[in-house]
């Protein structure tokens, strides 16, 4: 167990070199690759322990050692990305885009890679490996496994902690996106209506004007007397028509105003909540370019597009 602690976390941070290699070459920028925050990726420490303990044996015959290898490694992987998106609602890698997939979770193309990786560790680098190891004094090599296996546990639990904010903060996101969009809709109903609210008095008046001129003109010779009262009546009727009107428009600004007041608020909370400022859910963004979320793309999609952007300006 001595021996397989330490290949775990050698091959551990041997693997986060790897990944932190290639994003160099694929970014042209330093990125803290892997799940955890610390140098080491513990999915290769996994790997590289399981293929060891089973196919060493089956290192002389080199076409079992490549299949296996394959087979082993695509396994975990494919284990690991489907467990992972389970218990955190995230897409952490995606290989749909290659051909010959399993889910997005393993692809051809990297089983094979995997397979000629297993191959150069069994063979040529895992004596090294050994002999690195037996040079450490026992005493010394048991406390140094406690310090690690500490440091990775405070690291689980604080890039658990980190992913359940990440979470969280994509929730508010999303909730914030549908308000604002309902007060938007409302607002834009409210304009709809008010044009065809004042429609519909342009009518209305008309026709109320049309009602009275015709009374008028049917009863003028008859009622040259009762003309004054009719036309003080149709001048109550325009301001009382008038005076609803100013009413309903003074009502209807109240309401807007509160609606653009709310609207303004919700756009700022969100521009808090895409604000990206803990180190470790920046990290996570930038180590995991493809991770989607199962809950809430769109808003995980805006987070990273905001976080982008402000390093854009930086």
């Amino acid at each position: 167990m001595y021996t397989f602690f330490w290949n775990f976390f050698l091959y551990a941070f041997l693997g986060w070199c790897v990944e932190v290699s290639f994003a160099a070459l694929t970014t042209g920028k330093f990125v803290n690759r892997g799940f955890l925050n610390g140098p080491v990726c513990p999915i290769y420490g996994f790997g590289a322990v399981i293929v060891l303990w089973f196919l060493e044996p089956l290192k002389q015959n080199l076409l079992l050692l490549f299949v296996g290898s394959v087979v082993l490694t695509s396994l975990l992987e494919l284990v690991t990305g489907f467990v992972l998106e389970k218990l955190f609602h995230q897409r952490w890698w995606d290989y749909s885009e290659f051909p010959f997939n399993i889910g997005g979770y393993i692809c051809l193309l990297f089983s094979i890679l995997w397979g000629f990786a297993c191959l150069f560790v069994v063979k040529l680098l895992h004596p090294s490996i050994l002999f690195l190891v037996h040079l450490i004094p026992h005493t010394l090599g048991l406390v140094l496994l406690a310090v690690m296996g500490i440091i990775l546990l405070v690291d689980i639990i604080a890039t658990v902690k980190t992913i359940t904010g990440i979470n969280r903060r994509l929730s508010q996101i999303d909730e914030l996106a549908t308000k604002i969009k309902a007060v938007s809709n409302e607002l834009g109903e409210n304009l709809a209506d008010r044009v065809l609210e004042a429609a519909e008095r342009g009518s209305e008046l008309k026709e109320d004007l049309d009602e009275f001129k015709d009374d008028l003109a049917e009863r003028r010779m008859d009622l040259e007397m009762d003309l004054g009262e009719l036309k003080d009546d149709l001048g109550e009727l325009k301001d009382d028509l008038a005076q609803r009107a100013a009413t309903a428009t003074l009502t209807r600004q109240a309401h807007r105003a509160a609606k653009r007041e709310q609207l303004e608020a919700f756009q700022k909370d969100m521009q808090a909540l895409l604000d990206v400022r803990g180190f470790g859910q920046r990290r996570l963004l930038r180590a995991f370019p493809k991770m989607r979320s199962t809950d809430h793309k769109k808003a995980l999609e805006r987070l990273r597009r905001r976080m982008e952007a402000l390093q854009n300006r930086r």
